[in-house]
This record gives structure tokens, C-alpha cells and sequence, in this order.
């Protein structure tokens, strides 16, 4: 049994990777969670009980509770996911972006570098820092081509530029003090539990509630989309097969325009969940367009050969298979959904 320090783990990601490690495997999992707006301990009610969890309320800025942390639970392995994540936000208020994903960031690293120096040789050995990272630090796609390890990065928000920046400083102490770690940058997720801000979540709550699905601009920017517990089972093969100061693309090979996402939306809740017969209207008809957001990406699609080679992993869902799922539990948790949405009208 390995003891994993989770960061960011009551968020959307982390908490898909939490259940799978108690789920799937026999690990200790200790979740260190700021709970900011994005973060929800209901999405871990089914482990809090697990002897093999442990939740700390923590920031990954607060220098002195990270160094108690690793004294008390002596990780094998850190999984860095706390982030602030959210590109329009970041283009209205870039503070906080540059303080969790950068400085936060370079706080994780150097106490894990102290930490990891501290270990016997067998301990140093197994220890590994797994920084997971985004799509968005490499840029806009044109019509063709594909992001894959060596591609260069060129982030366009202060969102994916916090991530780029991320991403070097991890690299750095990799290649400055040795320590072992690992890179993945993701294609955009998708599953339960997802905080309503993102498109797909959004788009079900909006049209569920009968309200406006906005998209922007003309809706053909186009994003690759992965199955959040796919996404977790990569994360975890690449963490325990992989060599350390590598990096590696995770995606799940379907590429949508934002438009052809919400059709499929409305198309599932169509047949799932018809509208009240006497509005006389579609879910389609709740599409509406307004203006395009400041350095909107126009195209991400990720070569995933590496991965796909290497460690023969490929995601389990299509991405219609997924969006049923993920429809069907928001339909299923009502109640939930609610509750995220009381919780949204104070931001």
C-alpha cells in the first residue's frame, strides 16, 4: 500500500481520481483541498468513510501545513491537480490564477524536493510528483494537425498561461534538482460531478431549467473531449509505469465543435428527457450565440500515439456513451445539481 497526497482533491478531476484510488486499488489517499467555489466534498461521499481516506481543508500556499503534512503521512507519490481552472475568470480576475497555479505550484515542489531528499534510498527511489496539466498551455489549432509532447507552448489566457508557467517550473525541478517527476496535459473533461461554469454541465443544467444555452461566437471552436474516469485511469497508469521527466498528452480522440456538443446534449435530453409537450418547443430552441470571449482558441486536438503506445491505454467510452452517462446522472441528481446551483447565484 502507497500513500498518495491528492491536491485539488474535492475538485471535478480530483475527485473522479479519489474514487477510482479507494474504488480500484488498496492506496491511502490523503485529500488536501482548499474547497474553493469549484470544489464539493459531496463528490466524495461514498469514500469519507474509508479508513484509507483523509481529508485536510488546506492551500497550497500555506507553506507550513504542506511541510506538517508530509512529516505526519510520508507520501509515496503527490498528484497535483489544485488549480484555479477556469479561462473566462481568469480573464476577468488573473490574481488568483497566478498565485494557486504558479506560486501554489512552487510551493508543492520545493517542499516536495526537501521532503524527498530527507528519504532513505529505497523510499527516494519510489517517490514521484505527477503535475497534472491542461491542452490549453500549447496554444490554438488551425483546421489540421495535432498537440502532442514536443509541441511548443503558446497559451492565449491568463488561465493556460498560469498552466504553462506550472508546467516549466515542474520541468525545471526536474531537471535542476532531480526531482522525479511526471507531466500530463489533458483534452477537456467531461463526467459527474462537474462543476456547471463548463460547457457540458452547463448546458444540461440551462436546458433542464429551461433557460437560454449560450455558446460563443459561432460555436465551431473545436475541443477534444475525454471521459473524466478515463481520464483518472490514464493518470494512473502513467504515474506507475512511466519513466520519470516524461510527459504525456491524455485525450479521447473525439473532436467537437462546441455547437455539435450542445446539439448532442439536446438530442440526448430529447429522447431521454422530452420537454413538456405543451411548450411546443425543442431543447434546440433554448441555442442562442453571443459575442466570442477575448482569445478564444479556435482548435485543440491531441495526438495520443504516445500514450496509447507505451502504456496501451485507450479511453473505455465514446463520446456519446460518456455524454449518456454524464446526462443521466444529472438527471438522476437533481438535488445536487440544485445545491451547485444555490451555490453558483453567490459568485
Amino acid at each position: 500500500m502507497s500513500c498518495f497526497f491528492v491536491t485539488g482533491g474535492s475538485g471535478f478531476i480530483g475527485s473522479a481520481y479519489i474514487r477510482f484510488l479507494i474504488s480500484s486499488t488498496d492506496h491511502q489517499v490523503i485529500n488536501i483541498d482548499k474547497l474553493t467555489y469549484a470544489s464539493n466534498l459531496d463528490s466524495l461521499e461514498m469514500v469519507e468513510k474509508n479508513p484509507r481516506y483523509h481529508f485536510v481543508q488546506g492551500d497550497i500556499l500555506d507553506e507550513k501545513l504542506l511541510g506538517e503534512l508530509f512529516k505526519e503521512f510520508h507520501p509515496d507519490y503527490v498528484v497535483h491537480l489544485a488549480a484555479e481552472s477556469h479561462v473566462d475568470r481568469s480573464i476577468q480576475n488573473s490574481r488568483n490564477f497566478i498565485e494557486t497555479n504558479i506560486i501554489g505550484t512552487y510551493n508543492l515542489l520545493e517542499i516536495s524536493r526537501k521532503y524527498w531528499l530527507s528519504l532513505g534510498s529505497k523510499e527516494k527511489l519510489k517517490f514521484k510528483f505527477h503535475h497534472i496539466s491542461t491542452d490549453e498551455v500549447f496554444g490554438s489549432l488551425s483546421s489540421k494537425g495535432l498537440f502532442n509532447e514536443e509541441s511548443p507552448y503558446n497559451p492565449s489566457s491568463p488561465y493556460s498561461a498560469s498552466k504553462a508557467g506550472s508546467d516549466h517550473l515542474v520541468r525545471s525541478w526536474y531537471k535542476t534538482y532531480g526531482l522525479p517527476i511526471l507531466i500530463s496535459n489533458c483534452s477537456n473533461n467531461y463526467g459527474p460531478y462537474q462543476f456547471p461554469e463548463k460547457l457540458i454541465p452547463l448546458t444540461i443544467m440551462n436546458a433542464m431549467e429551461g433557460k437560454p444555452i449560450t455558446i460563443y461566437g459561432d460555436g465551431k471552436n473545436v475541443r477534444d473531449w475525454i471521459f473524466v474516469e478515463d481520464h483518472v485511469e490514464a493518470m494512473y497508469a502513467v504515474l506507475t509505469k512511466c519513466d520519470i521527466g516524461s510527459s504525456y498528452c491524455i485525450g479521447g480522440n473525439s473532436q467537437k465543435t462546441n455547437l455539435e456538443v450542445v446539439k448532442e446534449v439536446c438530442n440526448i435530453l430529447e429522447t431521454i428527457l422530452p420537454r413538456d409537450i405543451n411548450l411546443q418547443s425543442s431543447y434546440h430552441d433554448l441555442i442562442t450565440f453571443t459575442k466570442d470571449r477575448p482569445g478564444h482558441d479556435f482548435r485543440y486536438a491531441i495526438d495520443t500515439s504516445k500514450i496509447y503506445d507505451s502504456l496501451g491505454w485507450k479511453p473505455r467510452e465514446t463520446f456519446k456513451s460518456g455524454l449518456e452517462k454524464t446526462i443521466k446522472w444529472y438527471i438522476d441528481n437533481t438535488f445536487w445539481l440544485e445545491n451547485v446551483n444555490r451555490e453558483t447565484q453567490k459568485l
